[in-house]
């Protein structure tokens, strides 16, 4: 069987090209530092690659989520401390509104310190966070969660938590509503500082309106004592979905830092192979070549 020239160059030629092709892919893995660049170098690699981009995504996304919960928890658990304190003074406030040696004028002043309070827990109420909304309102984070009236002031979000999904099986709550903390379990201390300032504005002449002052006391120190026990659970709460918070960034921190591994395990070169795999090619394409010229170059009148 003879052989044409046409089909010794063209054989030559598509040997030199695929060896050419090979040398420019080595070359440019090497450059990359990837093993595979397409998914037919691969295709069993390349779709688990694609996995553990697409888990470390998501694993990303808990992560955002995470710091957003805690923004707002932090925005919270700061007014929590505020309201704290301002419930710490009506406290000291009710004591002193109990000393028998009080003026009528004496507690007015307590009265004016009182509807202070009142006012303060309103604003401390209507907190919004650093996005512009109101962190005790529930879903209705866009309305201020208390408008004042002349018993208190009256709720106007809603009894729903804000949930954010912090990891794979966990969703915790951007903040509480203003009813779980402020009118818990019927306590309303709106209505009780307001009502308490009415009573010690009421001038004390005799023995019953003595008794009454007294049995209001009672009632605003339980509906106070009952408030601050709220706020502090609150309070108990957040610390407890920080703590998680942290615990949850640990967890996510280490699962991307296998799912980087894993992929490193998959995608990238090996380059100590790659970079011998390329010497050789370079010397099968040198042979490849000069094989070639010589081939090429045979001819019958050589021999004559």
């Amino acid at each position: 069987m003879r052989i044409s020239t046409n089909t010794i160059y063209q054989s030559g030629i598509a040997r030199i090209s695929e060896l050419t092709a090979s040398q420019a892919k080595l070359n440019q893995q090497i450059a990359t530092g990837r093993r595979i660049l397409t998914p037919s170098d691969d295709p069993v690699g390349s779709a688990r690659a694609l996995e553990l981009k697409q888990a470390t995504s998501v694993n990303n996304q808990y992560t955002s989520n995470r710091q957003v919960v805690s923004r707002y928890l932090g925005v919270e658990e700061s007014t929590l401390a505020s309201i704290t304190d301002v419930m710490l003074s009506v406290k000291s406030g009710l004591v002193s509104a109990g000393n028998s040696t009080y003026s009528d004028t004496e507690r007015s002043y307590l009265a004016a310190e009182v509807r202070s309070a009142l006012d303060q827990l309103i604003g401390l109420a209507n907190t919004k966070d650093g996005t512009g909304n109101y962190i005790f309102s529930g879903y209705q984070s866009q309305t201020p969660a208390y408008v004042k009236t002349a018993t208190g002031a009256l709720y106007q979000g809603d009894s729903n938590q804000r949930l954010l999904q912090v990891s794979a099986s966990r969703q915790i709550p951007l903040g509480d509503t203003g009813e779980s903390i402020f009118q818990a379990n019927g306590n309303d201390i709106f209505q009780t500082l307001t009502d308490l300032a009415a009573l010690l504005d009421t001038p004390v002449t005799d023995a019953a309106s003595s008794a009454a002052l007294s049995a209001g006391l009672v009632i605003a120190q339980a509906g106070v004592d009952a408030i601050m026990d709220s706020v502090l659970t609150t309070r108990a709460m957040v610390g407890t979905r920080l703590h998680e918070l942290d615990a949850l960034e640990e967890f996510g921190q280490e699962l991307n830092l296998q799912y980087a591994q894993s992929l490193s395990e998959v995608e990238e070169l090996d380059y100590a192979k790659a970079i011998s795999d390329l010497s050789q090619q370079q010397v099968i394409l040198q042979a490849a070549q000069q094989s070639f010229i010589k081939t090429a170059g045979l001819s019958l009148f050589d021999y004559f």
